[in-house]
């Protein structure tokens, strides 16, 4: 059986009533109580950890080197060490991870990916450039449906 993640101290908590829109970058520790909808993300290390509690949700990407996972993710889960998921967790999208570990009565409804740490930040980059290429693809349609509805027509 694995060794559990140890946990570093937990520089952030978000409390259980507390919900916030937009992205999260942080290091260290974050223990989520609440909800987020939008991306989170590691600063550039090894060490940091999110940990999403039973109570917690997320509406959006995760990339962090070690998740563990007690509630609820509606997105793709990036874990380049390690993924832990306990009896509660619900996950809505994929998983790509370096080493797993899975309680019975977790839930992943996507693909569980296992790949090398190299692979699994390969793939973030490759997942996060197809999404701005969409959005942006959308943005310049409307940009030059908007021009054109400003010229005067011929």
């Amino acid at each position: 059986m694995f060794k559990k993640i140890k946990a570093p101290k937990v520089d952030t908590l978000i409390g259980c009533h507390t919900s916030m829109t937009g992205d999260i970058n942080f290091e260290g520790g974050l223990h989520l109580d609440g909800k987020i909808e939008g991306h989170i993300n590691a600063i550039a290390d090894d060490v940091s950890t999110l940990t999403v509690s039973k109570t917690g949700e997320v509406t959006g990407d995760i990339r962090v080197p070690n998740v563990i996972i007690n509630g609820v993710v509606e997105g793709n889960v990036y874990a380049t060490n390690r993924l832990e998921l306990s009896h509660d967790a619900k996950v809505h999208g994929n998983v790509y991870y370096n080493l797993i570990e899975m309680a019975v009565g977790a839930e992943v409804n996507g693909k569980m990916v296992k790949q090398a740490k190299e692979d699994v930040v390969k793939e973030s980059k490759r997942q996060e450039s197809k999404k701005a290429e969409t959005n942006s693809g959308a943005s310049s349609e409307n940009l030059d449906q908007m021009v054109s509805d400003l010229l005067p027509a011929e």
